[in-house]
């Protein structure tokens, strides 16, 4: 398989709830083992957009494609199974199983075993025998992050991984997301409010509005100019 072929390539994408279209005529690429910020203002498409490459839309029109293959007629369980690995914004952990229950839920063979979850939050490890609904909202986004992760995914998407957390787990967060795109190889699309930490994190850059793309470039070009992205994310 060509390298050109590993990426996520979304062409020409229609899609929504029911009769409701969210996003019109998205379309970029993210190389493997790259990763790209999704920006934009509160209900632009960003969630439908990742909801979209996970299954969970209506797609009128377009195509969602990973490492060559057409994931349009496959179910969600399919496309976790073809290594897309997602932490929803609701994060939806199991309240009456423990952590270590929740992780082993979504367990599949790959290079994050159990133990590798725990070396990553050992947090984790500490409250292992507690149950999901015993924990901080910290502690439940690690969870996630770390369920999703047992899944041995090639591409992780995240919906606002850091929301309304402490600055102390928001940095210790964005410490785990920087291994992940460089040293785990994973390939990253990430959903988040504060657009300085999503640039910080990633490669590449699309920002939302109305449910269309109107920009897309480098994340580092954008960081470095404030003026230009206040106008993209204040002014749309």
């Amino acid at each position: 398989m060509l390298e050109s072929d590993r990426s996520l390539k979304i062409s020409g994408v229609w899609a929504g709830y029911g009769e409701t279209l969210v996003l019109e005529d998205v379309s970029f690429t993210v190389p493997e083992k790259g990763s790209m910020a999704i920006l934009g203002r509160n209900g632009v498409g960003k969630t439908t957009l990742l909801a979209t490459i996970m299954g969970h839309t209506a797609m009128s029109k377009g195509r969602v494609q990973y490492r060559g293959q057409d994931l349009h007629d496959l179910p969600v369980h399919q496309r976790s199974q073809a290594g897309i690995g997602y932490v929803p914004q609701t994060r939806d952990i199991f309240p009456s199983l423990t952590v270590e229950e929740n992780l082993k839920v979504a367990a599949r063979p790959g290079q994050w075993p159990l133990e590798r979850v725990y070396d990553l939050f050992p947090r984790l490890f500490e409250r292992k025998s507690n149950m999901g609904n015993q924990l901080s909202g910290g502690e439940q986004q690690m969870l996630c992050i770390g369920r999703a992760l047992m899944g041995n995914p090639s591409l992780l998407l995240l919906d606002e991984p850091m929301e309304g957390l402490a600055p102390v787990i928001v940095e210790m967060l964005l410490g785990v997301l920087r291994r992940l795109i460089q040293q785990e190889s994973l390939t990253v699309l990430l959903v988040e409010q504060s657009a300085k930490l999503a640039l910080q994190a990633t490669e590449q850059v699309i920002v939302l509005s109305r449910g269309q793309i109107i920009h897309q470039g480098q994340s580092e070009a954008l960081l470095a100019d404030a003026q230009r992205l206040a106008e993209l994310i204040v002014a749309h």
